[in-house]
């Protein structure tokens, strides 16, 4: 979360009050149990108002009352893991996934503010809370009209290459089993509003307009991307509709795909020869066995370059693998901003080169549209003790990402396998240390008083001290509080969420997510433990029985 100091937040408040237009901002006093549903409400509201009023942020203001502008406070959320938490409840129910860009409290005098800063909707995409499109009309709030609707669809219709239309193209030109994928996908994401009967009564074009992939009852460009026969591309013109595997080194080989896109992807992953690696075998504390690949990183990272590739360069996306490391590449620049704007997880995208492919790459679960697709590669290759993705933008019209299958610094994989509540921010550095990346001196300092590097420059690197540990505190390491905080967080969420968990819910919550140096044993008793401290602390109660458990939020049972 950005931080702000308190001057700079009264500042913004003032002008907020004093200036901004209503249908941008929203003042409520809301009290302790103001509705998430409301909230998510009003997100989509402000953020497609932003949109068609050319701002580039909308703001939810708690703590002052909307009529007379008067600050009166609001004990919203108090506790500020639970207030953050609000931006995890508002992406798993707008659509296309995004949230808040982020969560201010501001202490006045005259009580709390709690200033929630909404992005606009990208160009092109409006934004919808629970299926529902939502706008502003006076102080209150309307469903967003069809007219505005599409204002906001059609203002990339210009500049989209995706949308264009392909006149000689029918639904006689996709690919059955794309289609049987895309319903399957479409209904895994919309299974809690829509029933598959209902989903299988459609029609193909219904189940493409539904997905925008037809204007007018034509075929757009992106529906053959997607989901074209293979001698459908020829459609296309140019003709850039393909992705090539290369495989270099001792051995050399290469295999082009071409449409549909939706299977494609699947089959040139499956030619990457992704084996098991044991990472540090000479360490006996901690002998870690992983994939060489996330399947996850690698698919989000074909499909990044598929939605971002520039089209009219025909030009193909390009795979290249070697022996310890994989190279995307698409034509393009990086569209909006920089790479390392999106490492945290906070900068949500303004606009796209392909809209509309995009918009249906996230209707079909193949990428995230909010910016959070880089950082979770971050986190993956992190969470695997692997270095971090790098992008080059050196060769001009070309992005380029670096995946490693292959440990650069030992005692990086170390540090990370054994202190798991390292922010993002400090595996970043030292990612760039371990690269021999030079960092500035106010970045040195800070890994220094951490001790998590040592030496002088030019020749500093990562700190083997940590590594040479008991086991003792290994098992302090597995079990410390700070890690109790995050595995709690998490359950609280989806009760928060869901309303109720049984254990297994739990566990599929949690195991995933625990250190793979603990045994099965060690998780399952670990997430026991939790489960008890939360119920001895007041916070959840068992609704069920001790073999069969239902745990619910204490302030929810009846």
């Amino acid at each position: 979360m950005l931080s702000l100091a308190q001057a700079e937040l009264e500042n913004i408040l003032t002008q907020l009050i004093d200036n901004w237009e209503d249908e941008i901002v929203e003042f409520k006093q809301a009290g302790v149990d103001y509705s998430s549903h409301e909230i998510g409400k009003y997100f989509s509201a402000l953020a497609n108002e932003a949109n068609l009023r050319g701002y580039e942020k909308s703001w939810l203001v708690f703590g002052v009352n909307n009529k007379t502008r008067a600050i009166v406070g609001s004990n919203y959320r108090s506790d500020p893991e639970r207030l953050q938490s609000t931006k995890m409840q508002i992406a798993e129910n707008t659509e296309p996934k995004t949230t808040f860009r982020n969560i201010f409290e501001l202490m006045t005098e005259r009580g709390r503010i709690i200033m929630f800063e909404i992005p606009a909707a990208a160009k092109g995409i409006p934004i919808s809370w629970k299926g529902h499109y939502y706008a502003r009309a006076g102080e209150s709030l309307t469903a967003l009209s069809i007219d505005k609707q599409d204002q906001i669809r059609n203002q990339t219709v210009d500049e989209d290459w995706s949308v264009e239309l392909v006149n000689e193209a029918t639904v006689e030109d996709l690919d059955p089993e794309a289609l049987a994928v895309a319903k399957k996908a479409f209904l895994t994401k919309y299974g809690n509003r829509i029933e598959e009967a209902t989903m299988e009564g459609w029609s193909i074009n219904t189940f493409l307009e539904k997905l925008q992939l037809v204007r007018n009852g034509k075929i757009t460009k992106a529906a053959i991307l997607l989901l074209g026969k293979p001698e459908s591309a020829s459609l296309l013109t140019p003709h850039p509709a393909q992705l090539t595997w290369k495989l270099v080194g001792q051995e050399r080989a290469y295999e082009h795909f071409g449409t549909p896109f939706l299977l494609n992807t699947t089959k040139l992953y499956q030619k990457i020869r992704n084996i098991q690696i044991r990472i540090l075998p000479d360490d006996t504390l901690f002998p870690v066995e992983v994939s060489k690949y996330d399947q996850k990183v690698i698919l989000e990272a074909l499909h990044n370059c598929i939605a971002h590739q520039d089209y009219r360069g025909n030009a193909r996306v390009v795979v290249t693998e070697s022996l310890d490391k994989l190279l995307f590449e698409n034509v393009g620049t990086f569209f909006d901003g920089q790479p390392d704007e999106y490492f945290y997880g906070n900068r949500t995208p303004s606009k796209y080169r392909n809209t509309l492919l995009a918009h249906a790459m996230v209707e079909l679960n193949m990428i995230d549209t909010m910016g959070f697709g880089i950082y979770d590669m971050h986190r993956k290759q992190a969470d695997r003790y692997f270095p971090l993705p790098d992008y080059d933008l050196t060769e001009n019209q070309r992005v380029r990402l670096t995946i490693y299958g292959k440990i650069i610094d030992p005692e990086y994989s170390k540090l990370l396998i054994k202190s798991s509540d390292l922010a993002m921010g400090d595996i970043i550095l030292l990612d760039r240390v371990q690269k021999g990346i030079k960092l500035d001196k106010e970045q040195s300092n800070n890994l220094r008083k951490k001790k998590l590097i040592e030496g002088r420059k030019p020749n500093i690197h990562i700190s083997a001290k940590i590594a040479h540990i008991t086991s003792s505190k290994v098992e302090y390491i597995k079990t410390k509080a700070q890690d109790d905080i995050f595995y709690s967080k998490l359950i609280l969420d989806y009760l928060h969420q869901w309303q109720k968990a049984s254990r297994e819910d739990i566990d599929n919550l949690l195991i995933e997510k625990l250190t793979p140096a603990m045994t099965f044993e060690q998780k399952n008793k670990k997430i026991e433990n939790l489960l008890t401290k939360l119920r001895r602390r007041g916070q959840i109660v068992n609704a069920g029985s001790k073999k069969y458990s239902e745990w619910i939020l204490a302030d929810k049972k009846k």
